[in-house]
């Protein structure tokens, strides 16, 4: 039987498809099966344009330009469940979205794009109503619960002063008994007493779990791990970093209770992450795959924002929501989320937080900086005239990669090279002590940064004036002077 539900609603989906590219009127095809608009509708849809377009690539404008229309009117469709309809349209913006790429398709990413912005804001508000609605039934089931349990006190009450009454009276009885009449008497309050007793446990057992129901500890956390931020970048990930004490530094806060939920964004197909394997399975802690669709997006930082926010709508009881990271896009996820009055715990690096994202979170909770291990350090760095393995020079390479992750400091990378008067002064900002900690390599700051550097996709133009990216050397070197594009490591 449900082989053949499922089958009817493949067929339900092609049918629909080739109405929408025949430019059929469909809406009298979906009022005959609203029962077929639901959830599994979404997935079908989905796995359908993923394996249409990896069989057809050729096809994939008219594959493309179906999925829109047919999404836009299922959107648009009043009957049914506007909730069901609304995710099935969704599920074709989405699924539009990460198969085709903005150049190949401008025109049509673009109405994808806008239309799913419009969407999201149509799932927004039914949420919005939706948790308006669980909020007052908690609120009218809370006051229930009180007046039941206020009840049940005064009956509990009543009962402990009958109890306190019989039991005076057998002990009275007891001692006066003399004639069979008062024995009768005698039995006849022992068992009112025994069943004013059992009364008296029963209400006092029903009162403490109404107690227990109105005050248990809710699973109110969420907790959301950038693996990448923690690990310190892709290109040589640190891992000697501990998620158990992370957890447990958590636990320790009074906002909280018990943790419900917990994801982990990374590229998992990445095998240096092994390591990180047991522990994310002892700990519950679900692994997100993320593939980035291109180096200038960031699709486990989107990804999370967009789990977070649909989490924030959907579960009143997630009051608490922990971002592990310390990149300054999730300052405005933080700020949203106080918008909908829920908490934000901060938790990161000491040195590597985002100054803002630091401000705008209720707690912050810092993670002491992993040591690089010995092995992580390529031997070619090592020189006979000064250790190349110092921290400084581990320390002033990490700062200097992170210039990466700064949207301004790149384009001067990209560009034309950021001075080396600024360098020095972004290292001094964020290396304690930094002068006192080089000198062992040299007054020269050139020739400390010519150490630092080498080997890796950051160059010194001849000139010693800049720093850049390698690889626009290369990209542009016919529209370079001859100076400039000799650079030293």
């Amino acid at each position: 039987m449900p082989n053949e539900t499922a089958n009817q609603e493949q067929t339900f989906l092609i049918d629909l498809l080739r109405a929408t590219y025949q430019n059929q009127e469909i809406s009298p095809f979906l009022q005959q099966n609203l029962s077929k608009l639901n959830d599994n509708l979404a997935l079908m849809l989905r796995k359908w344009v993923s394996d249409r377009f990896a069989k057809e690539p050729a096809n994939a404008t008219n594959i493309v330009g179906v999925i829109i229309k047919l999404s836009t009117i299922i959107q648009g469709f009043e009957q049914g469940n506007p909730a069901s309809n609304l995710e099935i349209a969704i599920a074709g913006y989405e699924a539009v979205l990460q198969v085709c790429i903005r150049e190949d398709f401008p025109k049509e990413w673009n109405i994808a794009q806008q239309a799913l912005v419009k969407a999201y804001q149509q799932r927004q508000n039914i949420l919005s109503k939706t948790l308006g609605k669980l909020r007052e039934k908690t609120v009218q089931t809370q006051n229930q619960i009180n007046i039941v349990t206020e009840q049940l006190q005064q009956e509990l009450q009543e009962a402990k002063l009958q109890f306190n009454d019989l039991r005076t009276r057998i002990t009275q009885l007891k001692q006066e008994v003399s004639s069979s009449d008062s024995a009768h008497e005698t039995i006849s309050l022992i068992a009112e007493f025994q069943d004013l007793k059992q009364r008296q446990m029963r209400l006092e057992k029903f009162a403490n779990t109404a107690n227990v129901s109105s005050n248990t500890e809710q699973f109110n956390t969420a907790i959301f791990y950038d693996i990448e931020n923690l690990t310190m970048g892709r290109s040589n990930p640190l891992l000697n970093f501990s998620l158990k004490q992370i957890q447990t530094n958590l636990e320790k806060t009074t906002l909280v209770n018990k943790i419900a939920i917990q994801c982990a964004y990374a590229d998992w197909s990445d095998s240096r992450l092994r390591l990180l394997k047991n522990e994310i399975q002892e700990l519950g802690i679900e692994a997100i795959q993320i593939f980035d669709y291109s180096h200038k997006r960031n699709a486990a930082d989107m990804q999370l924002a967009i789990d977070v926010m649909e989490l924030a709508q959907s579960r009143p009881t997630l009051q608490v929501f922990v971002i592990i990271s310390g990149d300054g896009a999730f300052a405005a996820l933080a700020k949203k989320l106080h918008e909908y009055g829920k908490t934000v715990i901060g938790c990161a690096y000491e040195g590597q937080i985002n100054r803002i994202l630091k401000s705008v979170c209720d707690c912050f909770i810092p993670i002491p900086t992993p040591q690089p291990k010995i092995e992580d350090i390529p031997i070619k760095e090592v020189a006979s005239e000064s250790q190349l393995n110092d921290d400084i020079l581990v320390v002033t390479k990490k700062a200097l990669q992170d210039l990466k992750k700064d949207v301004g400091q790149l384009s001067q990378l990209q560009k034309g090279g950021i001075h080396l008067p600024e360098i020095h002064k972004i290292l001094r900002n964020n290396i304690p002590c930094f002068d006192q900690k080089r000198k062992n390599h040299g007054k020269n700051l050139t020739v400390f940064l010519s150490k630092v550097i080498k080997g890796t996709d950051i160059c010194l133009s001849i000139d010693n004036n800049k720093l850049m990216l390698r690889e626009m050397l290369t990209i542009g070197s016919n529209g370079l002077s001859n100076r400039t594009s000799k650079a030293s490591n």
